[in-house]
């Protein structure tokens, strides 16, 4: 006799595992061809919600599949024929987009709990569907979940970018980190500056994300709940920018002589500075979230030294031959230059590391180390009140053979010494899925749903922490995924009932 190789939950198959839940044995029939999802009478929000009702219209989908198919087979009885969507809050946001203080109860949004909804329906033997009556309060832990997709490494269609916005909504990720440009290459097209991605993009056609690409990002996004938060990282990590923009760059010396290769942002002339305050100026304008993430990580100093006139003005500015203090002056004028367009801004570790004077509502996004080195850092960072986020242990282009999403699943951004207001200051964490070795072809499956391990974490309460009771949720939320078309890779030796039909 072969066990199946999942227990079912108490919890059936819900992911991330909402605050509160009881599930009963009263179990109720569902059929595609009577239910429908309406707006409660008292609801603050109506038939002219579009975000509402688009979203009515995908969770139908989720459940019963086309509407087409449905007209076309046979009538169940149904003892449920209708979901009421009360909406409590006196702004139901239809038209706004997400923030970092948008609401996330059940009472207030309605994707979450849609999404909830969707994941207690389930097949009996003969194929109908049934959800059991229920008891559910839910709200998220932290405010800030979020993905990161890195498009420059390699290009990322939009359609895999939309593909996994979807899924984060699966996931219930509020935050699309989109690492959008870097060394390699430059897809963003500027309107400003087009022959950015003119010269720095892989090709100028093919390989590029147009205004119209990355408005239709934001609000296919925004339709879900999701942030979209973009990241130009800046002075490292800047040659594509290099190719577009002269003068941008540091020109690097061999001796007394150029030796033709280019360094990070060249931070002593003007023009770099007239230069951003345009760039960001337009950066503010495409991107509607109020925060933008200035990088500011991994600057290797050589080229600086190399260069006479930035050893001059080093000498100048009385800088000695501390270049973190050259870094930190450009940083500071960008800063600066970002605040002028009403933006708040995340950067990475490095920067509050190297002591550069930050707004107090700067975001600190930790990503270094190991397990004590970031724990360490958070506490740093926290005990001198600035908000923070984690990366170090959700670092998912580093892949290993086995159940890699357990180590996931059990670290936690509040796991340091710290004192509870402290503990307040950590606003979440992102999972990270760098670009070096993912493009189309891959992406997905390695994302998911080794990502799901880190939206519960994320989501749910601090002491759901039962990894056994957890492969179970996840090995049927993995299938839910599947059969919803995402390509999510397995976690062991298992099957679902309706597998991943390939391409």
């Amino acid at each position: 006799l072969l066990l199946p190789v999942f227990q079912a939950s108490k919890y059936s198959s819900l992911w991330p595992l909402p605050q509160k839940v009881q599930i009963s044995e009263i179990s109720f029939k569902l059929s595609g061809t009577s239910f429908k999802i309406v707006d409660a009478k008292e609801s603050s929000a109506g038939s002219s919600c579009s975000i509402l009702q688009s979203a009515y219209r995908r969770y139908y989908e989720y459940m019963f599949g086309s509407a087409k198919k449905q007209w076309g087979g046979k009538n169940r009885r149904a003892d449920l024929t209708e979901l009421h969507v009360w909406i409590t809050s006196p702004d139901s946001e239809c038209d706004a987009y997400p923030g970092v203080t948008s609401d996330e109860s059940c009472e207030s949004n309605y994707a979450s709990c849609l999404e909830t909804f969707s994941q207690l329906v389930y097949e009996d033997e003969y194929g109908a569907k049934n959800i059991n009556s229920s008891k559910i309060s839910d709200f998220p832990r932290f405010a800030h979940r979020g993905v990161l997709l890195d498009s420059s490494r390699h290009f990322l269609p939009i359609k895999v970018i939309l593909a996994n916005l979807e899924t984060m909504a699966m996931n219930k990720i509020n935050v699309f980190h989109w690492h959008i440009v870097d060394d390699q290459s430059f897809p963003y097209l500027s309107r400003t500056f087009p022959q950015l991605s003119q010269q720095g993009a892989y090709h100028p056609y093919t390989h590029v994300y147009t205004p119209a690409d990355v408005k239709m990002v934001i609000e296919f996004a925004r339709l879900r709940g999701i942030r979209v938060i973009p990241e130009f990282d800046t002075p490292g990590h800047t040659q594509s920018w290099g190719k577009g923009e002269t003068d941008l760059l540091t020109p690097c010396f061999s001796g007394s002589k150029p030796s033709g290769t280019f360094g990070p942002v060249n931070p002593i002339l003007n023009t770099t500075y007239d230069f951003m305050t345009q760039f960001f100026k337009e950066v503010s304008t495409v991107f509607p979230d109020t925060y933008v993430h200035l990088g500011g990580d991994e600057v290797d100093f050589t080229c600086w030294k190399s260069n006479p006139d930035i050893q001059k003005f080093m000498e100048q500015q009385q800088f000695g031959e501390d270049y973190s203090k050259l870094e930190s002056f450009y940083i500071q004028r960008l800063l600066d230059i970002v605040s002028t367009t009403q933006k708040g801004y995340l950067i990475w570790q490095e920067v509050f590391d190297n002591g550069v004077k930050l707004k107090a509502d700067t975001l600190i996004h930790v990503w270094k180390g190991n397990q004590q080195q970031y724990q360490n850092e958070m506490a740093n960072v926290t005990a001198s009140g600035y908000q923070t986020l984690l990366s170090t242990p959700w670092y998912l282009n580093r892949i290993s053979y086995g159940q890699d999403w357990q180590g996931f699943y059990k670290a936690d951004p509040q796991d340091f010494k710290g004192t509870d207001e402290q503990k307040k200051l950590v606003i979440g964490g992102e999972a990270c899925l760098w670009g070096e070795y993912v493009d189309a072809t891959n992406l997905t499956p390695r994302l998911w749903p080794r990502a799901s391990a880190v939206a519960e974490r994320l989501w749910s309460a601090s002491n759901v922490t039962d990894i056994d009771d957890a492969f179970n949720r996840l090995s049927l939320h993995r299938c839910r995924m599947v059969e919803r078309g995402i390509p999510a890779e397995p976690l062991f030796s298992s099957y679902c009932p309706h597998e991943y039909k390939g391409v």
